[in-house]
């Protein structure tokens, strides 16, 4: 066992740690898929805190930051677990949390950090891949294809979207998010194929408790008007995504993630103001690293605008400035699956369809993504 023992002296904490001993009676697919349940031991120079030892915190020793405790968990600061018997985060995989001081980095450079390895057994949200944000701080390239049925008005066929999306952890809480970009490609009389618009912006984690398996974060994302004008894309003076996304592991198996966000264009004549709610919940197959999931997606549009001749809903990947729909409602429902090959990778696939009598551009979409983690 791992006995740790606090004292303090004159306002200054300092950990002495023994060896800990690793959980022997877990798999090795569970160590993968549930490290915050594995105990690890601590680097044995724990006796300062400024030391490389995962309990040294980026101020105080093992206070978890200025605002610990508050919801059970560490807000703006980093800290350790060992109030929850892990030790601390070297139970993560890493030897460190992967995010503070002892991370050097992409390439040894120091500019981008690894992902939050804390909670490698959640997967990504997605369906509304543009704006449904996982709550984690992630490094990481994601691949996204989208497939989806056109409605009659716009010459019927279907379009594919071809994208990537990159996430870079700039910090332990702060990351870099490029959420849209690519091909869009189409079969449409009507339409033509061209480039997307280009959305990027920053995230925050605001709350991580490991313990407990929780995170909050929020963040902003800027889409500029970039994209051919024939694709639906390229319209207005550019549109502003603020969201807040929080993520729960449900019991030892499954997860649930959730992002809402009000996406505001600079030129509500030219774009739809629109408020979104998306919501996921996965349950991991057995032992194996295979997960079934669903997902829920609520769009309500708040203003009408002028720029489209036709009163149709865009959702995610189109903002269409269209008329006549103030309050009105799009609601989407997903099945899908992803398997986990290896610790850093994803590969999953979803078919949505809508659940409201209004489908706009969203009936009948699949979605496939390919995620590479560092």
């Amino acid at each position: 066992m791992k006995v740790t023992r606090w004292f303090m002296t004159a306002g200054v904490a300092i950990a002495t740690c023994s060896q800990a001993v690793a959980g022997a009676n877990l798999t090795e697919n569970e160590k993968l898929l549930a490290p915050t349940v594995v105990q690890a031991s601590c680097d044995v120079s724990c006796s300062s805190c400024t030391s490389d030892c995962d309990d040294a915190p980026s101020s105080g020793c093992g206070s978890g930051g200025w605002l610990s405790g508050l919801l059970g968990g560490r807000l703006l600061g980093s800290g350790c677990d060992s109030d929850c018997g892990l030790g601390c985060d070297s139970a993560c995989g890493d030897g460190c949390d992967g995010l503070s001081g002892c991370d050097n980095g992409l390439l040894g450079y120091g500019l981008i950090k690894h992902s939050d390895s804390c909670f490698n057994d959640f997967i990504s949200p997605m369906t509304n891949p543009v704006f449904f944000e996982d709550p984690r701080t992630l490094s990481e390239v994601r691949f996204i294809f989208l497939n989806h049925d056109l409605p009659g008005a716009l010459g019927g066929n279907s379009v594919q979207v071809y994208a990537m999306q990159v996430r870079a952890a700039l910090t332990e809480r702060l990351s870099l998010i490029a959420t849209k970009d690519g091909l869009i490609y189409t079969q449409s009389p009507v339409l033509e194929s061209g480039y997307a618009d280009i959305a990027a912006g920053l995230k925050y984690n605001l709350y991580r408790d490991v313990c407990r398996g929780r995170l909050l974060s929020a963040g902003f994302t800027y889409e500029a008007p970039t994209g051919s004008n024939k694709s639906l894309q390229g319209n207005g003076n550019g549109e502003l995504n603020l969201f807040l996304s929080a993520g729960a592991r449900i019991g030892s198996k499954s997860h649930w993630i959730s992002t809402s966000g009000m996406r505001e264009p600079m030129d509500t004549s030219l774009e739809n103001r629109l408020y979104y709610f998306s919501n996921h919940l996965d349950r991991q197959l057995g032992d194996r690293p295979l997960y079934a999931f669903t997902e829920l997606n609520w769009y309500n549009y708040q203003s009408s605008g002028t720029a489209f001749p036709l009163s149709i809903e865009g959702g995610d990947i189109f903002n269409l400035g269209s008329p006549g729909i103030t309050g009105n409602d799009l609601v989407t429902h997903a099945i899908g699956f992803k398997a986990k090959p290896r610790s850093n990778m994803e590969v999953g696939i979803a078919w949505e369809y809508s659940m409201t009598k209004r489908e706009g551009l969203l009936d009948d979409r699949l979605t496939a993504d390919w995620i590479i983690r560092y």
